[in-house]
Parts: C-alpha cells; sequence; structure tokens
C-alpha cells in the first residue's frame, strides 16, 4: 500500500475547483470534494470522469457546520493536503449581503481550519484574490504591494481569511499554507466538456458568452470613465486551467520543500491588463460573433484598473501561464456551445 496521498478539494463542483481536480488527477493525486452544490451542479462530477476517467467522491457538506466537517476527516485518514476553494464570490452580491458573506467565506474557512490542526493535514493552500489589494497606486501589482482599502466584503473575507491562515501557523508549526491571490480567471478546458456554470453570471467571459449564444439580451460595460486608455476597467485575464496547475504546483512545493516558510503568498496572473472592450473585441475576432453590449454606470466595488507582477511564482513554483487571451476566449465560447447545445449534459 502506498503512501497516504489523497487531497480534500472544497468547493469542488465549483469553477476552478473542478479544473484543479482535473490537474491534480493527472499529477497523481486522490482527490475527495466537499460541495454543497450552492452555487454549482453535480454534473460537475460526471464532466470531471469524462475528461479523467476517475469518479471523484463528494461531500455535499455545508462547511460552517463543523460536526459535518469534521465527518469527511473521519472518514478519510489519508488527507495530506487541502485546497480550500468553497466560498460566496460575486462583488455585488457581497455589497448587497456583507453579514451572509462574512458568515460563509470566515465560518467555512475556520471550520477547515480547525480540522486541518485537529487531523494533522499539513499542507493547506487558501484560495484568495488579488482583490484584496484595493485601488493600488502602482502597477504592476506583486507581493510586496501593500493591501488597500478593500472595495467589497468578498475583498475583506478574503484578506480576514488570509490573517487569520497566519495566525494560526505561527501556533501550529506542523502546517505549512500558501495562499494564491489570483486574477481574473476565465475560460474553459481544453477539452470542450467541463467550464464555469454560474446559476447567475456575474463575471465578464460568462456574460460575454450568454450574450452571443443568446441567453442574455445584451451585456452592460459598467462605466466608461475610469482612468484608463479607453476608459473601461482593466483587469488581468489568466486562464482556469493555468490557475488550476498553478494549485497542483504550490501543493508539490509544500510537499517537496522542507525549508519553505509556515506561510507564504503567490501572485497569479498574466502580468498584461486588458480592458473590457479589448476583451469584448477578443471574443468577436475568435468567435465571429459581433457582440450586442451597452455602456452602464459603474459598479460599487469595482477598481480602476489591476494586473499583476507573477514573477515570484515562476521562479518559486516554476509556473507561467499558457494560453492567452485569444486562447481565454476560444475555450469559453466551445464551452458555451457545446453547454447550450446539449453536446455536453
Amino acid at each position: 500500500m502506498g503512501k497516504p496521498n489523497t487531497i480534500l478539494v472544497t468547493g469542488g463542483a465549483g469553477y476552478i475547483g473542478s479544473h484543479t481536480i482535473i490537474e491534480l488527477i493527472n499529477n497523481g493525486f486522490d482527490v475527495i470534494s466537499a460541495d454543497n452544490f450552492n452555487n454549482t451542479s453535480p454534473k460537475t462530477f460526471e464532466r470531471i470522469h469524462k475528461i479523467t476517467n476517475v469518479r471523484v467522491k463528494n461531500y455535499d457538506t455545508d462547511l460552517t457546520d463543523l460536526n459535518a466537517t469534521k465527518k469527511i476527516f473521519i472518514e478519510n485518514s489519508s488527507i495530506i493536503g487541502i485546497i480550500h476553494f468553497a466560498a460566496f464570490k460575486s462583488v455585488p452580491d457581497s455589497v448587497a449581503k456583507p453579514i451572509i458573506y462574512y458568515q460563509n467565506n470566515l465560518g467555512a474557512l475556520m471550520n477547515i481550519l480547525e480540522c486541518t490542526k485537529l487531523f494533522d493535514v499539513s499542507n493547506f493552500i487558501f484560495s484568495s484574490s488579488c482583490s484584496v489589494y484595493g485601488n493600488v497606486k502602482k502597477l504592476p501589482v506583486n507581493e510586496l504591494t501593500p493591501t488597500g482599502e478593500v472595495e467589497c466584503p468578498y475583498a475583506y473575507s478574503k484578506l480576514v481569511g488570509e490573517r487569520i491562515i497566519q495566525d494560526l501557523v505561527k501556533v501550529t508549526p506542523k502546517v505549512k499554507t500558501v495562499s494564491l491571490r489570483y486574477f481574473n480567471p476565465v475560460g474553459a478546458h481544453i477539452s470542450g466538456l467541463i467550464g464555469e456554470v454560474p446559476l447567475v453570471p456575474n463575471n465578464l467571459v460568462p456574460v460575454i458568452t450568454q450574450t452571443a449564444i443568446g441567453k442574455l439580451k445584451e451585456l452592460v460595460v459598467y462605466g466608461n470613465d475610469y482612468k484608463t486608455r479607453d476608459g473601461t476597467s482593466i483587469r488581468d485575464y489568466i486562464h482556469v486551467s493555468d490557475i488550476a496547475d498553478a494549485h497542483v504546483k504550490a501543493l508539490q512545493y509544500l510537499k517537496g520543500n522542507i525549508n519553505c516558510p509556515g506561510y507564504d503568498l503567490f501572485n497569479l496572473g498574466s502580468g498584461n491588463g486588458v480592458t473590457v472592450l479589448e476583451a469584448i473585441k477578443a471574443f468577436e475576432k475568435v468567435s465571429g460573433q459581433k457582440l450586442n453590449y451597452r455602456i452602464g454606470p459603474r459598479r460599487a466595488g469595482d477598481v480602476d484598473a489591476i494586473y499583476s507582477d507573477s514573477s515570484k511564482a515562476n521562479n518559486l513554483l516554476n509556473w507561467k501561464p499558457r494560453h492567452d487571451i485569444d486562447s481565454m476566449m476560444k475555450t469559453a465560447w466551445d464551452w458555451e456551445q457545446n453547454i447550450t447545445h446539449g453536446t455536453v449534459k
């Protein structure tokens, strides 16, 4: 019998979680998932099976329930690492429902960390966000960039989450942790069999593809008076499979490096800022579709511009993005067509 090799992925039916499960399986890890399908679908695991030929066990567990969370660890003594994605993530939703966001995002995190300590799990990776930087004064953003006045409760839940993890490792030296602050994950698996399926699309690319295919009447560009080259906000888009690959590399970094610190932090981005209008043009180019969009007012909580310096991840994790904006848009469009026309069940 081999060494324990099981990774618990919380939010495993989610967009980034599901792609990370595929990368973990492809790299020889056993995977279990915890996802209560709050904004996801059980069908995700059938899609993972089609791609990997592996059936992933999922616990339909509310991670804000400590006893239910403990049960996962009691039944799986082989867990050696946790990748924690499970969280509510909509910026405008968090502005409207701050208490719900804090209760869910921080409550689930604290329970998972409690189990990390109780069950001697030594490797923990936290899904953080570039939103913790707020409106930055200097670009690109690196890990030494000060976290600013965050713009929404979602971002603050990630910033507080990072602090909770740092406080834990000070008193639990066996646990090694990494926070990955990623920028804007987009695109879909190159197979076309799995991608983002938001019940309510809030992020730009699913809104683009759903508008192009006719699910949405139009796309609203929120604001064209930002201090940017075309007036629309700038974001650093990164392919979801590149993000997934970084989680696997971060896990390998923790497992294979006895000298790594108890807490480490990496930015994950392409290093290139793309405006909303440039993203729309890239989609129109690769899809051949003319997009129906209009300019609307700004949304609360959005920042002007943010993009990453990811050289630390390049150097220490040996990670580099493989997909450009055209590939991101093409895979997102392929996935949208497959899911809409019933090619993927």
